[in-house]
């Protein structure tokens, strides 16, 4: 089975760990475990004894009730049933379409955004159809081309909420005016929701599953949660015929998820709350650097997100932007990530939820090579 090439992947794996300053990166600053023990007050040593005394068996192969419980906290209307975990949120989403997808079957997407949504459809031979969000429109998706391509038979909707990578924040208003729409073709909508309540304004974020009987949410500890380590995500839906699917194929490609990860990814999601208080802290502080270096740069604009980890960001040089980050990344050691991995030339993409001084000298850097080429 051939799959293009996953771009923003490729370039992450070849340059990041060399950067000097990684304002590539989309996740949230990354904790410690001794960080999430300090920071939840949980009994490290108690823990651990417990842990160490396990066999190394599959352990709960459908998933950690504890991890689960906590999973369900993150949503309205979730019960422990309605949860598949899987190998992080990227393997959520493939094991979706790996689950749902057949051959012709017609599906929607949209561009920009995290490049799964697109080309593992397109890989298993779906009769795919591209949304283009345009800055005119915040980025997000317009609702005449939206009606216009769901047609009779279309069997998934792809969403992504925050988006990946402008930051746009679909509300609910327009949420429920997308499931109006599936539910005129009786389609499922997939929203991978790995930046959510990371918001920059204060309030409840929604998900797709709170709102749609037929809604997916797809999300993990990796970016809001800082624990892209353990490598644990969820599939969330109240279609049990989803669910169903999910765990008979799941049995082909997974089993089950490390008890380890399980367990810590429980301790964190025990105290969501002190997790997420400090990463929004983090995110709003640092959006606010960012949109000061922005409004003072002339040769760079954005739209400036509504929420999530990452910006893509415009530039007015004539270099395409594959050349213009590795020139940057050889001359000054600044890391951030091409638009053209989104299909968005002449832009690139900052991850501003880094450690607050990396960010304030990455962007320092990047000031001083674009001076030097203008």
């Amino acid at each position: 089975m051939y799959i293009k090439p996953f771009e923003v992947e490729e370039w992450m794996n070849k340059y990041e760990t060399g950067a000097k300053y990684n304002i590539a990166e989309t996740c949230a600053d990354s904790i410690s475990v001794d960080e999430l023990f300090e920071m939840t007050g949980e009994d490290k040593e108690e823990f651990f004894k417990n842990f160490c005394a396990k066999r190394l068996t599959y352990g709960a192969i459908e998933g950690n009730p504890k991890l689960k419980e906590g999973i369900c906290s993150l949503y309205h209307t979730i019960k422990p049933e309605n949860i598949v975990t899987t190998h992080g949120a990227s393997g959520a989403n493939h094991h979706i379409f790996y689950s749902i997808i057949s051959p012709g079957d017609k599906v929607i997407s949209i561009m920009p955004a995290y490049q799964q949504l697109y080309s593992i459809p397109e890989s298993y031979g779906a009769n795919l159809k591209i949304i283009n969000l345009k800055s005119e429109n915040n980025y997000l998706p317009d609702l005449d081309e939206l009606k216009s391509l769901a047609v009779q038979g279309t069997k998934l909707i792809c969403i992504n909420n925050p988006n990946n990578p402008t930051g746009a924040l679909m509300d609910k208003t327009l949420l429920m005016d997308i499931i109006d729409i599936a539910k005129s073709v009786d389609a499922y909508v997939l929203c991978d929701e790995v930046y959510r309540h990371l918001t920059q304004e204060d309030g409840w974020c929604e998900s797709i599953v709170d709102l749609y009987e037929k809604g997916i949410s797809v999300s993990s500890m990796s970016k809001v949660f800082s624990m892209a380590g353990v490598r644990l995500g969820w599939i969330v839906t109240h279609d049990m015929a989803v669910v169903k699917s999910c765990f008979s194929h799941r049995d082909y490609n997974l089993v089950s998820c490390g008890m380890f990860d399980e367990a810590l990814s429980a301790v964190a999601l025990r105290h969501s709350d002190v997790i997420l208080d400090r990463n929004r802290t983090l995110v709003r502080k640092n959006l606010y650097i960012l949109d000061n270096w922005i409004n003072s740069e002339k040769h760079f604009s954005y739209i400036k997100p509504m929420a999530g980890t990452t910006a893509l960001v415009y530039y007015d040089f004539d270099i395409p932007s594959y050349e213009f980050c590795k020139q940057l990344y050889y001359k000054t050691g600044a890391f951030v990530t091409p638009g053209d991995c989104f299909k968005q030339p002449k832009s690139i993409r900052i991850g501003y939820a880094c450690n607050e001084q990396v960010l304030i000298d990455g962007l320092k850097v990047i000031s001083q090579f674009v001076n030097d080429i203008a």
